[in-house]
């Protein structure tokens, strides 16, 4: 969507502090201008520490069925996660 949007477009994201900021220096070379919502600028620090070397440890475990690092949480904030993603990746 930003991608595709006129220059001088401002979007405000929120998602990861480093994935907006990458997003708006990148655009930025378009004359758009993403800002994140979160005002305190607080990073993620569990999104903070994934880099290339982790996820391709964590899929190589995979490719032999060993599950690393999984996550459980109770049914309905499953349910609930999963309508929110839906959403956000709802093409218009």
């Amino acid at each position: 969507m930003i991608h595709d949007s006129p220059r001088g477009t401002r979007f405000a994201v929120g998602t990861e502090i480093l994935l907006v900021n990458r997003m708006g220096k990148d655009f930025a070379k378009d004359d758009k201008m993403v800002i994140t919502l979160d005002d305190s600028g607080c990073l993620c620090t569990t999104m903070f520490r994934i880099s290339p070397q982790h996820l391709c440890w964590a899929l190589e475990n995979l490719t032999e069925s060993n599950v690393v690092n999984r996550i459980q949480v109770p049914e309905e904030v499953k349910y609930w996660a999963r309508v929110a993603l839906d959403r956000m990746l709802e093409v218009h």
